[in-house]
């Protein structure tokens, strides 16, 4: 039996009645992680906006508002959810850098409280659709601050190579047009680096580089209303059950120790990923033990269409043999896609593995229900909670 100290006896015995794979759901750890997060945050009087995108599912969703907690969007459909949620539109932000016209108008139509806008471009559409609502749309840049998250490669958002975000560059111009849009008003500034960030330090590499751009718009006469830093504090996906929680008060403090802020200007965050992740598990079936030349393949019932993190970004998770006995060994854990990519580890080491056992795939609460495909014309069951 794994000692894994998430699952007790009496949970894995409900999971052998449960037709697998299945998400998995601890929502007194997601409780527990939403409290910590509010606490830190409150010390500093920072609000949280929980990244729609991360996880959508009802009831985390539900949990996440027990806090009153905001919206932080990227498509229209994760506005219109976050509404029937019980989101007030006032706390909801919609980001992303394709925004089309219909999104536009639908979030137009709610009232939201900003559109963090990523191109001049985007800019004068959102006007133009203001204006034929006879609207003033709040706004806030999205700054691309060529800040090096230290991180994957896919997962980075911040530096001038990347799509999101205006280049500094591009401010004068930016000034320029705002002032002749008259259904706009810019109310905050965007800032968001990318994902799975360890290095404390590079959220104070992110302040430093913030202040200067707000002093540029203080220099020019611009008043800014709020601060989005964006999210991207990582998790442990090596040692989920010793280190469940994230480093909230060190995060936070870093923040209130080098940002520059006005008495009145509101600092938000979009946490995601630390939020969540640690309260799911990806939860399959060995279906079958195969001798490789190298080594032995444990293949189960879940692949890359209900986990596409490994195979996208060569992500590592803890898989953890809930039923398995006996002595150790390495197994390449593998899905029955038809792609090679389908690989969770390898050579992972597990107590004797064998048929029927049951498996967790940990940390997987954050961008593995939400990436789900039905490639291969895969099945899908329910997730399950326990409290």
């Amino acid at each position: 039996m794994s000692s894994s100290s998430i699952f007790s006896a009496q949970i894995v015995q409900k999971f052998e009645s449960l037709e697998t794979p299945f998400y998995h759901y601890d929502l007194n750890l997601l409780r527990q992680t939403l409290a910590e997060v509010k606490r830190y945050s409150d010390k500093y009087n920072f609000d949280i906006h929980y990244a729609i995108k991360a996880n959508c599912n009802q009831p985390i969703l539900s949990e996440v508002l027990n806090y009153n907690f905001g919206a932080d969007c990227v498509s229209g459909n994760e506005v219109k959810l976050s509404l029937q949620s019980g989101f007030p539109a006032r706390q909801i932000f919609f980001a992303g850098v394709g925004k089309t016209d219909k999104e536009i108008r639908y979030a137009l139509s709610k009232n939201i409280k900003a559109f963090n806008c990523e191109s001049i471009q985007e800019i004068e559409v959102i006007d133009k659709l203001a204006k034929e609502s006879t609207q003033i749309a709040e706004i806030a840049l999205r700054i691309n601050p060529n800040v090096d998250a230290k991180t994957h490669k896919y997962i980075t958002t911040g530096l001038d190579e990347n799509k999101f975000g205006i280049n500094q560059s591009d401010l004068p111009e930016v000034l320029e047009k705002l002032h002749k849009l008259k259904n706009l008003r810019l109310t905050g500034l965007h800032f968001h680096i990318g994902s799975q960030i360890t290095d404390m330090n590079v959220f104070k590499g992110l302040c430093i580089r913030v202040n200067q751009i707000s002093k540029w718009f203080a220099d020019h006469g611009v008043n800014i209303e709020h601060l989005n830093l964006g999210g991207g504090l990582g998790i442990d996906y090596q040692n989920p059950d010793k280190n469940n929680l994230p480093d909230f008060e060190t995060y936070f403090s870093i923040f209130n120790k080098f940002l520059q802020r006005n008495n009145n200007q509101k600092i938000h965050f979009e946490l995601g990923r630390s939020l969540i992740a640690q309260c799911g598990s990806l939860i399959s079936r060995v279906v079958y033990i195969k001798k490789g030349l190298n080594t032995k393949f444990a293949i189960l019932d879940a692949g890359m269409t209900e986990l596409m993190r490994p195979a996208l970004y060569q992500s590592y998770h803890q898989i953890d043999n809930l039923t398995g006995e006996g002595l150790a060994a390495e197994y390449d854990i593998v899905g029955p896609i038809c792609e090679s990519t389908d690989c969770f580890g390898k050579s992972v080491i597990l107590p004797e593995t064998k048929r029927g056992d049951l498996i967790a795939i940990r940390s997987a609460g954050a961008y593995g229900e939400v990436m789900m495909s039905n490639y291969n014309l895969r099945d899908r069951n329910p997730a399950f909670y326990t409290e």
